[in-house]
């Protein structure tokens, strides 16, 4: 079962950083932590999720049933867990990151240097 207040404190510390509420589709949550100190954040859902955002492109993303990352201001990096599918291949994403610059888009970078950038609202809460 979801710990109730696990999914709400995920979604506020994305806008608390600067990043789309929807960013991480999180299903069945059972434990979310984060280290203010470190920026160290981790996720434990009670099964690997697929989702495909519908606003993003056809292209599916894969979250593990435990995933973590290091959180800053506008940025996800050294994420561990989180896939997308490009062509046949499942590759890693390794940071996700919303300009200064363009604060509407959202670039995602893949372990291989691969990087591809979309709309921010394509991750608005509920997409």
């Amino acid at each position: 079962m979801e710990t109730p207040s696990a999914g709400k404190r995920s979604i506020e510390l994305l806008e608390e950083l600067g990043l789309p509420k929807g960013l991480l589709p999180l299903e069945d949550i059972e434990e979310f932590g984060y280290n203010r100190e470190d920026g160290f954040m981790w996720l434990v859902q009670r099964k690997k999720v697929d989702h495909t955002f519908k606003r993003r492109s056809s292209k599916p993303c894969r979250i593990a049933a435990r995933s973590w990352l290091f959180a800053e201001k506008g940025k996800l990096k050294n994420i561990t867990g989180v896939k997308t599918k490009e062509m046949f291949l499942w590759l890693s994403v390794v940071e996700v990151y919303v300009p200064e610059a363009s604060p509407e888009k959202v670039t995602f970078k893949t372990g291989t240097g691969l990087s591809d950038s979309f709309d921010a609202i394509a991750f608005a809460l509920g997409e």
